[in-house]
């Protein structure tokens, strides 16, 4: 096959694809203005009425009752809190590391043993920003 033909043929399948969009687009406007046409004011009455029958013979305030509902948010806000004590334990743990680094630091001044600062202003500034962690 030559290159025009391949180009000719990619022509034709653009315009055929052109044609089904512009199909669809006015077939999809045809069904929306179609659904709205149909509801009606007795229709979504009547809609409504039989949609509150159904729920109300499913009972759903019997089952929400039955414990299944509870035990279900039991479960979830258990869940909720030990990832939450689990995040607590880990910055608990990192300011422990940089209170360990910041006595190393100061030269036993967290011991009782205030010293001389072996450590610029900047090396107490950089350590202070991770204990926060920034």
């Amino acid at each position: 096959m030559s290159f025009d033909a391949l180009i000719t043929k990619v022509q034709q399948a653009e315009q055929a694809l052109e044609g089904r969009e512009r199909a669809a687009s006015a077939q999809w406007r045809q069904v929306k203005t179609t659904w709205r046409e149909s509801w009606t004011p007795a229709r979504i009455v009547i809609a409504g009425l039989a949609s509150g029958f159904l729920v109300g013979r499913a009972q759903p305030l019997k089952l929400a009752g039955s414990g299944g509902l509870l035990n279900l948010v039991t479960a979830l806000s258990g869940m909720l809190a030990s990832g939450s004590a689990q995040a607590a334990a880990e910055n608990a743990e990192q300011a422990a590391d940089a209170a360990g680094d910041v006595a190393q630091v100061t030269g036993g001044a967290a011991t009782g043993n205030p010293g001389v600062v072996h450590a610029s202003d900047d090396d107490i500034a950089a350590i202070e920003r991770a204990a926060r962690g920034a």
